[in-house]
């Protein structure tokens, strides 16, 4: 399934001589696969001698995965299809998450989005994947609400919850972790095996991928965040203190400006261009700062970049980011490419639900 997915389209004798077993065995799993109807047949290719090969598909209808993302200013579940394409979505936003109003709203959504599904369809429903900060209680002061209105998520456990009401497999990721699942399950399959990705939300975060799959440790490694970065200001700061949206947030509230229209949409923002230059600047600043750090423990040679934006804004912090890369001293260091992030804004949606695919049909690292 991995290898179909990442060729599109794959015949039976493809399919052998990439994975070294007999067209027999191949047959056997190919038949089951698609009597399970997560295959299907493509028109057949006749070639000058033998018998015509015939390439299988995915089947969008397959499987479905629902996806449910919990941010500092907005939730959202999602129910995509095998391919990973979106099929609807519900979303909402607010001053913060709290405990009870997160699991209402992933309750009533979740159910919705099944209500409308087809009978059919809701029995091919693999999983729900969540992706969410992690210490969620550790972020008050940073969202600006009392101590204690966070502090009812310590001891709270969102996957145990959602899999004592819904009778299906539930998994749980990191969200800046969960997006950067989202890029390497659903970006260009010929891209590279190993990078370095950033994804700029209300806390910029992120994650690693080495030899195709996500590297995170002891389960958190590459949320990239508190890594310390020169301030403008002077002094060292969290890159998060420097490359979020919550400062950019700041800065349109001190300006007069409604910070609201952050949230709203990701497709445009009517923003001041004073505002978000100097929002910019700082922003790859860091990020530069970010990659060379990084650059020194591995070798990466590529760096993406995504997150909550307009596609617009997203690559003028690349070609930020790439123009101060060019001023650092990178003695010893091979210079990474850095490009923009192909899943978009919805890259932690479309991880979360990439997380029920990824564990029961796919292989992270297959060549």
């Amino acid at each position: 399934l991995t290898l179909v997915r990442r060729h599109f389209a794959l015949a039976k004798s493809q399919l052998a001589r990439m994975t070294g077993l007999s067209a027999q065995t191949i047959s056997v799993i190919m038949r089951s696969l698609e009597d399970d109807g997560l295959l299907l047949r493509g028109e057949p290719v006749r070639g000058k001698v033998g018998q015509p090969s015939v390439p299988m598909r995915l089947n969008p209808q397959g499987a479905f995965f629902l996806g449910l993302k919990i941010g500092r200013r907005s939730a959202e579940v999602i129910v995509t299809d095998f391919l990973g394409q979106v099929l609807a979505k519900e979303r909402t936003t607010y001053a913060f998450p709290t405990r009870e109003a997160s699991l209402e709203f992933a309750e009533a959504s979740i159910d919705g989005l099944m209500a409308n599904m087809r009978p059919v369809d809701r029995e091919r429903i693999a999983g729900i994947g969540i992706a969410m900060p992690f210490y969620l209680w550790d972020w008050a002061p940073t969202l600006q609400v009392p101590a204690s209105q966070m502090a009812e998520w310590r001891n709270f456990d969102m996957k145990r919850e959602l899999a004592s009401r819904f009778e299906m497999p539930v998994f749980l990721q990191n969200d800046a972790t969960a997006a950067c699942g989202a890029e390497l399950v659903f970006g260009p399959q010929d891209g590279p095996t190993e990078f370095l990705y950033f994804y700029v939300g209300f806390f910029v975060g992120g994650g690693i991928v080495l030899n195709g799959s996500i590297f995170t440790g002891r389960g958190n490694s590459g949320a990239l965040g508190p890594l310390p970065v020169p301030s403008a200001r002077g002094g060292v700061v969290p890159l998060l203190d420097v490359a979020s949206l919550y400062i950019l947030e700041r800065r349109l509230e001190q300006a007069g400006e409604d910070p609201d229209v952050l949230w709203g949409s990701a497709e445009v923002w009517d923003i001041p261009d004073a505002v978000l230059d100097g929002w910019l600047i700082e922003a790859a600043d860091g990020l530069a700062h970010a990659v060379v750090s990084a650059c020194s423990v591995i070798d990466f040679e590529c760096v993406k970049i995504d997150g909550w934006m307009p596609a617009g804004v997203r690559d003028r912090l690349v070609a930020a980011i790439g123009s101060r890369l060019s001023q650092r001293d990178m003695t010893g260091l091979e210079r990474p490419e850095i490009e923009s992030g192909t899943v978009g804004p919805d890259a932690r949606s479309l991880g979360a639900a990439s997380q029920p695919l990824s564990q029961r049909f796919l292989l992270e690292a297959c060549l």
